[in-house]
């Protein structure tokens, strides 16, 4: 049976979601993919994994990086949970490529070549988001596309890290994608 709980965060209300492996899902309000993998039967309910989870983002929270992981059971395809592990590996404070991470499991799987689009597919549908530190990927050159909770988060989950956001910068509206057209590097940075 799958549990869930609201955590009320600086950034707004997640939906946590937990089965007796794990847990399953952590989604901003309104985020893309929100609670795509959560069951139509679950119950809210405090559950001990869930309440790991509030502890572990009471201290994320506070600007501090937590020193222990909850249970995590993310479901998603072999695909899918390769790259996830490699977002696991991703430093607090630190940030990786796409690009970085097709070559990682290029390698990992003995492959000449791996799509960094489809690795892209895989972070994008990340289901148990700042745990597995999908914000922590950006694009070529440090363009800072792509965050299913928004950029807006994506950002405000770097600075709380105390990521050097130095060449990092904001895509134009309309081109989340394009590196050619982006926006100057974050003022202040």
């Amino acid at each position: 049976m799958t549990h869930t709980q609201y955590y009320h965060s600086p950034l707004g209300s997640i939906l946590i979601a937990a089965d007796e492996v794990g847990l399953t899902g952590l989604w901003f309000h309104g985020q893309k993919y929100s609670a795509d993998t959560l069951p139509q039967e679950h119950i809210q309910k405090e559950t001990a994994t869930l309440a790991e989870v509030k502890r572990w983002l009471d201290i994320y929270f506070s600007g501090r990086e937590p020193d222990f992981l909850p249970p995590l059971h993310p479901l998603g395809t072999p695909f899918r949970r390769a790259v996830w592990e490699l977002l696991l590996q991703i430093p607090y404070g630190r940030t990786v490529t796409y690009g970085e991470l097709a070559r990682r499991l290029a390698a990992e799987q003995g492959l000449v070549h791996m799509s960094a689009q489809a690795v892209g597919g895989a972070v994008g549908h990340n289901p148990i988001s700042i745990l597995i530190p999908c914000h922590r990927v950006v694009g070529s050159g440090g363009n800072l596309t792509g965050y299913a909770g928004g950029i807006d988060k994506k950002v405000r989950l770097l600075e709380l890290e105390g990521t050097d956001m130095a060449g990092l910068f904001l895509p134009k509206p309309g081109t989340a994608l394009s590196y050619s057209d982006a926006a100057p590097p974050l003022s202040g940075a």
